[in-house]
């Protein structure tokens, strides 16, 4: 055997290794929010940041039409926290998701917490379908068109980072992001945290 093809099977078992691992990564993504949330920063799959009340940015205020023709506001949720979630419905890990952001919303839908969708591709019909499917129902914002609601998260959740889920304060600040499938645990843990500020 070459050293070159050593060296290429050498890397490919590495990168094998690597993926295998990060199958598991997710279970640990709560421990370490709870262990150590200062880091701030899991790099991987459904690596999350999170933004000390002290440093976070000017809140965003957003709007859009939904699936259902309704027009959702941020400003309508002023005093509350709010969830977004960036999404699509072609998006394996935004169909692998869904079932459980739908749970988590239910979870805390009394205590003053609004679930949205941003769906940054498909049309209502498409949307509504997803939602159908998947139990969902907290609205989504139709975002393909103009792209206004990811234009006021640019500086969170990049073009490549879907599906993206963020928990606002109280005030409409980004106080939390996870970048990729998120784990309902650390997302919990972040919609906690919002509440007790």
């Amino acid at each position: 055997m070459s050293r070159r093809h050593r060296r290429v099977t050498a890397t490919a078992l590495g990168l094998a290794a690597a993926l295998a691992l990060t199958g598991c990564a997710n279970d640990e993504f709560a421990q370490q929010y709870a262990a150590d949330s200062e880091q701030g920063y899991v790099s991987g799959d459904g690596s999350w940041e999170i933004f000390p009340a002290d440093q976070r940015a000017d809140p965003i205020a957003f709007e859009g039409q939904t699936e259902s023709g309704d027009t959702f506001s941020s400003e309508d949720y002023a005093g509350e926290v709010i969830v977004v979630n960036f999404w699509y419905a072609a998006c394996p890990p935004c169909r692998a998701e869904a079932a459980d952001l739908q749970t988590v919303n239910e979870n805390y839908e009394d205590d003053g917490v609004q679930f949205v969708g941003v769906n940054v591709y498909d049309q209502a019909s498409t949307a509504q379908s997803f939602a159908d499917e998947f139990g969902v129902t907290y609205p989504s914002i139709l975002d393909v068109d103009d792209a206004s609601v990811r234009l006021a998260f640019a500086d969170n959740v990049s073009p490549q980072a879907i599906p993206s889920t963020l928990v606002l304060d109280r005030n409409g600040s980004v106080a939390a992001v996870i970048r990729g499938l998120a784990d309902t645990s650390v997302l919990s843990s972040m919609i906690d945290d919002a509440l007790a500020e």
